[in-house]
């Protein structure tokens, strides 16, 4: 087995086999929870697309794979969390090179949706924030939940009469003193 030790987390692709994407998504963050690998495998993530077909007339939003047999995951790569990853069920290999799997670069990433550049925060979870950019601009609310991986933050805001969970990106809220 090839010694693996990177000190930077970087995105990996995994071969799964065809329809095995959430169950393989499932059972490596299983794996995580059993051996307290959260500081070293990060994130997990199936890339869907929303897709509007016509049927009958009808018009009808689904999520679709964005590529079927393959999942993405956020992770240290070390001997640890290669052994994970690579037996875990569905697993079928790393992509990359002969065996060695190889991070995506950047600008493949950004197709994706996936941003890998961090964004300085001064805020956290049960903060109060102002939007001060996109549909929600002028909105103040409490921060409920961070996604790191998203570089997002969920807030409530008010919505015909009701607290509403939103989330919006971190470069569109500032902390309220």
């Amino acid at each position: 087995m090839a010694e693996y030790n990177s000190t930077e987390a970087g995105w990996y692709v995994v071969h799964t086999y065809s329809g095995y994407e959430n169950k393989v998504k499932a059972n490596i963050e299983k794996a995580i929870e059993n051996r307290h690998l959260e500081e070293e495998i990060l994130e997990v993530r199936v890339p869907m697309q929303d897709v509007t077909e016509l049927k009958n007339g009808v018009r009808k939003t689904t999520s679709k794979k964005l590529f079927p047999g393959y999942v993405l995951i956020n992770m240290y790569m070390n001997d640890v969390t290669w052994y994970v990853v690579r037996n875990t069920r569905g697993v079928t290999g790393f992509v990359g090179p002969g065996s060695k799997p190889v991070p995506l670069t950047e600008n493949e990433m950004k197709p994706l949706g996936i941003k890998t550049d961090n964004v300085f925060i001064d805020f956290a979870e049960g903060d109060t924030v102002a939007v001060v950019a996109g549909v929600w601009k002028d909105t103040v609310g409490v921060i409920q939940r961070m996604d790191m991986g998203k570089q997002a933050a969920t807030i409530n805001v008010e919505l015909f009469g009701r607290e509403t969970p939103v989330e919006i990106s971190f470069t569109e809220i500032s902390k309220m003193d």
